[in-house]
Order: structure tokens, then sequence, then C-alpha cells
């Protein structure tokens, strides 16, 4: 069942097995807020287990573009189509936040984001190859972000 999330009454709806709940849902109601804003996207998620194929086309481009394996669970992805963007959202129970930002038009930007829910500790997976920047956030407290330059086609 999807859920439009709201930025203005956060919520943890979905994100409840997450020892960060309260962190991943601001999070997730932070980048709700920024593609409403920036252009009028309402922000939908889904159960991770329902949309397989948008899971794994994420974990693919991690694992063909760096060699990496999320171990934690996926809890909810989306994707959407914005000005031409394609864009792709993987939330984590861990409070990590993977998202692929891929221009359909050739020689766009494309990469993939990580973001860490406030009061979780770096993925095993990430710590020695990513420097995280902080961001401070109303929804979300502190966001620790990195990101990587996708090269190849997916």
């Amino acid at each position: 069942m999807s859920y439009a999330v709201d930025f203005t009454t956060v919520s943890t709806v979905g994100l409840e097995s997450s020892p960060v709940a309260d962190a991943l849902a601001g999070l997730r109601a932070n980048e709700a807020r920024y593609f409403k804003n920036k252009y009028d996207h309402v922000f939908t998620v889904e159960p991770a287990s329902e949309v397989p194929e948008i899971v794994d086309w994420v974990h693919r481009i991690l694992k063909e573009e760096r060699d990496l394996v999320i171990s934690s669970r996926p809890l909810e992805a989306t994707e959407f189509e914005v000005d031409g963007i394609r864009m792709a959202y993987v939330f984590y129970e861990s409070g990590l936040s993977i998202n692929v930002m891929y221009t359909l038009e050739e020689g766009g930007k494309r990469a993939v984001g990580f973001k860490l829910s406030d009061g979780m500790d770096v993925p095993e997976e990430l710590a020695d190859k990513f420097k995280f920047a902080r961001q401070k956030s109303k929804l979300a407290g502190t966001i620790r972000g990195s990101y990587f330059v996708i090269k190849n086609e997916y």
C-alpha cells in the first residue's frame, strides 16, 4: 500500500521496525518537502517487498559500480521522474537512505546518494569507502550524507 509522505506531520508509518524510526521518518519527510517545494511532486513510498524491481535496480547499481551490498533490510522504496531525471529511493531498517539520481538525457548527471539518519552508526559496508558531510534539518536533525557518480548505463 502506497503512502504519501506528509512533511508537516512527520509519521513513522512503515518504518516502525527501525531502531531510529523517528529520525528515519524525519529524513524521509525532509526528502518529501524538497520534492514538493522544488518540483511540486508528492513523495509517495511503497513497502519495499511490493516494489522489488526498484530495490533491485538500486542494488544492481551499487554492486556493479562500487561492489557494495547493503546488509540492512529495505523497508520502503519509491521511483519517479521529475524534469527528465529518474529518481529512486530505498529506506533501510538501519536508518540508511539511498537515492539514485539518473538523468535520462545522454551526458546528464547520474549519482548515488547516501544519507544516514540521526543516531545511527555508519554502516560497515560504507565506513571505509566514503566520507560523510553533515547537514542540519528541522525535520531530521543532523543528516550525514555522501555520494558517488555513476559511470555506466542502467
